[in-house]
């Protein structure tokens, strides 16, 4: 790969040397994919290489670096290939142009995962692509890892990175969270030894073995560094991961400043959004982004 700045596209598509996850070559997913697209890896502020893909918008015609850019954040053990990353990315197509990428640790992206801590680098790379791009509006949209990822994100307000609009989807308010089986057995892969290597082998994800150091400011307490910026949460009332505590005190801790959609019948992240939901997250970001 070539070198160049902090968070610029790197020519190759070869994937990082060492890590053991398939190649990613530009045409990995051509169904569907228009003129215009592009895949490549970016480098992130502390050398990470991270898979991102590019998709113009329908509105654009096929033009690249044309109006509203979403930069779209997956959760845990998730990546750009994912079926359900792409559903998600072609739902938001219809208001703009997508940049999709896969955290570190996770798909072709180099390194490991930290879970949510230094994912704030990978997320800012791929803004980046984007501003260069040419895109002056560019929105994130996480869900889950990737919603706590986009809040920090945006609190952080990395130079040359920043965002204009934010949605959190099934994003956690605070860290170490075990009030459900699901994020019990989400510790469990983390912080044992038998817990990464299933995350490794058998969920194409590898997680850092070292704890947080320092501890990461949490979702709740980056929510109130994001304003004016607009901010988006919308979390499902049938949630298995996080309750609806944890939305309300994202909302909570923006008053007058973060809308708050609870949805009916939703569970959690991409696999539960409904195509109505995305339609409305892409329409009310296409709304706010200027």
């Amino acid at each position: 790969m070539s070198g160049g700045r902090a968070g610029r596209a790197a020519r190759s598509t070869r994937r990082p040397k060492g890590e053991t996850a398939a190649a990613a070559v530009s045409g990995t997913f051509t169904e569907g994919v228009s003129q215009g697209s592009a895949r490549r890896f970016l480098r992130t502020e502390d050398g990470v290489a991270i898979d991102a893909a590019y998709d113009p918008g329908e509105p654009a015609g096929g033009a690249v670096g044309t109006g509203l850019a979403l930069v779209l954040a997956h959760g845990f053990t998730g990546d750009l290939e994912r079926p359900y990353v792409r559903r998600v990315a072609a739902a938001l197509r219809r208001h703009g142009a997508v940049v999709t990428f896969s955290f570190r640790g996770h798909g072709a992206s180099g390194g490991h995962s930290t879970v949510g801590d230094r994912e704030v680098l990978d997320l800012a790379a791929a803004v980046r692509w984007a501003r260069d791009l040419g895109h002056t509006r560019v929105a994130t949209v996480g869900f889950s890892m990737g919603g706590s990822v986009v809040l920090r994100h945006a609190a952080l307000r990395p130079p040359g990175a920043e965002t204009d609009t934010v949605v959190a989807v099934s994003s956690p308010a605070r860290w170490y969270y075990r009030g459900t089986a699901p994020m019990r057995r989400l510790h469990w892969l983390v912080t044992r030894p038998v817990g990464r290597a299933v995350g490794r082998y058998g969920l194409r994800t590898r997680i850092h073995h070292r704890d947080w150091n320092p501890v990461p400011a949490s979702p709740v307490e980056s929510v109130p560094l994001i304003a004016p910026t607009p901010l988006l949460v919308v979390h499902g009332d049938r949630d298995g991961y996080f309750p609806l505590d944890h939305p309300r005190m994202l909302a909570e801790a923006a008053p007058g400043h973060a809308e708050l959609w609870l949805e009916r019948g939703m569970g959690h992240a991409e696999n539960a959004a409904a195509d109505e939901l995305l339609e409305r997250i892409g329409a009310w970001v296409a709304a706010r982004a200027g």
